[in-house]
């Protein structure tokens, strides 16, 4: 049980990067962020550790068994197969937890009863017993997820790791305690606290924000509370030896912090009976002696009283923390937004503030300009957390109040804001960082933006492309709209000036043209799906990412496991990156421009990736194609419209297409898969010719995600398959 394996922990969707970090400097050798949790490298003891420790983490599952699995008899065989002696213990008792996605095994609840039976079945076997079923207390917890046609069977070392033990009364609308953690954290808290300043709550509800900042300076573990320092589950590969040396750790910490913790802690609310919880919670938590909760409206709410504090809460700016109603439970009010913003404006001018707002719109109304904005999830809800560097703005600020946007600006703000919310279910469930938000959609605002979130920080930046307005539009007024659209962008979307990438219109020798870019060298991190790739948003006319393509190379990571993967016109090797991390055997990349090839290189080593397993090629893909001999199981060709390279021969894709199709499904094994794309408007497949030596199909919208639905002919794509004879 020492030796590394690799677990996963699970959270809150906003939260990975945070929990990555986190479980890092807990000691674990790689944690690496995934879709609402992140896959660790590790040993059980580590595992452990995080279950004590973590306060960001909603549970730690240790593997058990991995494999294939397209079907429910598949599991119940494969799972009846595992020695469940070593796991469940006679008179012990069992629950399953199951999450599914696929086509499949589409019904959790069938899922967990299937394990259930395989568990029994093979246990009453061996035995002659059979174990029961405990959804309150059990025994042994085991977690099943199927995706994509791999099942994972795991044990669920902790269960609900954002119950910390100490709540006994709550809110309406509760804060989970590891989203609270991760307010305090993008807040810079508990380093604040160590820097001499004071933590506030003005709507501090049940006081769970206060409560846990003070942990946290205390540096209290927040699994030594949840149950009492015994082991948290009962399954007999617990390591019951190192968990009780790491809760004796754990506690002399938290004694010693707790003695030593500042007065600094003060939480206000309109609701009597919420103040009453949260001192009843702090009590519970031991950390009743450092915090300060009253009642009171946040229009009448004051700085902490130097008296009740240390002279820390006035010597240092402190962190006021808030989760404001938002939810269909406590209906959200701009206008109480705005009276937050004042107030604090008001009382704590030279404090920080990390707010968690119910969205972009209603942080936007408390009037505070954001060092930098994070989607996070409360439960279902998806929120904004808005992270500000000084509350109070400058004189300059005071002084030159933002100008209002315009009829025809504010006319586009609406409609980027209708089309964030229209987007944000999509993807919040698929997990999308980087989308077209807006896409010439009031036609005479022409222009398409995209936007780019960072993987590590979590920074939203965006690219406006211009498009050419028609001859007949004069150009002062051409430009006054793209200036208004720029501004609306800029509002809506809450990023500020410095990260918006701006490609527009110049003239040049020949005419019109995109032209001058910068020449930065700045590249980004961002995320797609399990790949981190690098994007340029300022020195070309494309980033480095089409997100049109998104779809394409989601089956290509879906479907390249085991295989041998040629990426033709490979530009900067995103669909090669996505089919190495989904676990290809070998790809190969194949394009003219050294730029996209180095550009590729340092995408493969951003996801660590490398060996002569993926080769790079600089030639002529046409050339390439005619001369190779090796065989491939899966390829993606994206070819370009039209090429003038002096290094390769004129190629025209309407004029090439068949040729460049017959030598790259050539290169195919018999029932190999070519996926074809390109996005010249006009483009025709000769289906007659193509069909002599391959099954085609053309994916239509099933190759458009909703961000590119407003422009169903962005690209057109089709899937060809070499026939078997």
């Amino acid at each position: 049980m020492s030796t590394e394996t690799r677990y996963f922990a699970s959270c809150g969707k906003g939260l990975e990067y945070l929990l990555a970090d986190e479980l890092h400097a807990l000691g674990n050798g790689k944690a690496t962020a995934a879709l609402a949790g992140v896959n660790v490298t590790g040993s059980l003891q580590d595992a452990q550790r995080a279950v004590l420790h973590s306060r960001l983490a909603s549970r730690v599952l240790w593997p058990l068994a991995t494999f294939d699995c397209p079907d429910e008899a598949t599991l119940h065989g494969n799972a009846r197969a595992l020695d469940w002696q070593a796991h469940v213990l006679p008179g012990q008792s069992i629950v399953v937890a199951a999450h599914v996605s696929g086509s499949g095994i589409t019904h959790a609840r069938f899922a967990a009863q299937r394990l259930k039976d395989a568990v029994v079945d093979r246990l009453r076997e061996d035995t002659g017993q059979r174990p029961d079923v405990d959804t309150t207390d059990a025994d042994v917890r085991l977690d099943l997820v199927v995706r994509k046609g791999r099942a994972i069977i795991s044990i669920d070392l902790g269960g609900a790791l954002h119950r910390r033990g100490w709540r006994s009364a709550q809110g309406e609308a509760p804060l989970k305690e590891t989203v609270a953690a991760a307010v305090l954290l993008r807040g810079g808290w508990p380093a604040r606290y160590h820097a001499g300043g004071g933590l506030l709550d003005p709507m501090c509800g049940s006081g769970t924000l206060v409560i846990e900042g003070a942990l946290m300076a205390a540096d209290v573990a927040p699994g030594l509370l949840r149950h009492g320092g015994l082991p948290p589950t009962r399954w007999p590969g617990f390591d019951r030896v190192a968990w009780a040396a790491m809760v004796e750790q754990a506690q002399a910490r938290a004694d010693a912090g707790l003695a030593a913790l500042r007065p600094v802690f003060f939480g206000s609310d309109l609701d009597p009976r919420a103040v009453e919880a949260a001192q009843d919670n702090a009590q519970r938590a031991g950390v009743a002696r450092a915090c300060r909760f009253q009642v009171g409206d946040i229009a009448r709410l004051q700085a902490p009283a130097p008296e009740v504090g240390t002279s820390a809460v006035t010597g240092a700016a402190g962190l006021v923390v808030c989760n404001p109603p938002y939810d269909i439970r406590l209906s959200a009010d701009r206008a109480l937004y705005r009276e937050l913003g004042t107030a604090l404006r008001r009382a704590v001018p030279t404090w920080s503030a990390s707010l968690l707002c119910g969205d972009a719109e209603l942080a936007r109304a408390t009037g505070l300009r954001a060092r930098k904005t994070y989607t996070v999830f409360n439960g279902a809800l998806e929120c904004t957390l808005l992270a500000v560097d000084t509350i109070a703005p400058t004189p300059l600020d005071a002084d030159a109040p933002p100008r209002p946007l315009g009829e025809g600006a504010q006319m586009v703000a609406n409609r980027l804001l209708k089309n964030e919310r229209a987007l944000r279910r999509w993807r919040s469930r698929e997990g999308i960082d980087c989308y077209r938000v807006y896409d010439a959609d009031l036609p005479e605002y022409a222009a398409a933006i995209d936007v780019y979130t960072t993987a590590d920080e979590g920074a939203r930046w965006l690219h406006v492309a211009e498009y050419a307005a028609p001859a007949s539009i004069d150009a002062n007024l051409a430009r006054r709209r793209f200036t208004d659209l720029l501004a609306a962008a800029r509002e809506a979307l809450d990023v500020p000036r410095e990260r918006v990438a701006i490609k527009t219109r110049q003239t040049g020798k020949g005419g019109s043209k995109y032209g001058r870019f910068d020449g930065r060298g700045e590249l980004l991190v961002v995320r797609e799906g399990a790949a981190r790739l690098k994007v340029n948003l300022f020195d070309y006319l494309d980033t480095g990412l089409f997100l049109d393509h998104r779809p394409l190379r989601a089956r290509i990571a879906a479907e390249a496991a085991g295989k041998r993967f040629l990426n033709l016109f490979c530009y900067t090797g995103a669909a090669t990156v996505q089919a190495a991390v989904g676990g290809a055997a070998q790809t190969t990349s194949v394009d003219l421009s050294a730029t996209y090839l180095e550009w590729l290189a340092d995408n493969l080593r951003e996801n660590r990736i490398g060996g002569t397993a993926h080769r790079i090629s600089q030639a002529d893909v046409m050339a390439w194609l005619a001369a190779d001999r090796q065989q491939y199981d899966l390829v993606f060709c994206d070819p370009p419209t039209f090429s003038n390279s002096k290094r390769a021969g004129d190629f025209d894709v309407q004029r090439e297409h068949v040729r460049l199709l017959e030598l790259a499904v050539a290169r195919l094994v018999p029932g190999g898969v070519l996926y074809f794309s390109n996005n010249f408007r006009r483009f025709r497949l000769d289906a007659e010719a193509v069909g002599a030596f391959a099954d085609v199909e053309e994916l239509g919208a099933a190759s458009i995600d909703p961000d590119f639905s407003r422009n169903p002919r962005i690209h057109r794509a089709w899937r060809m398959q070499r026939r078997s004879r």
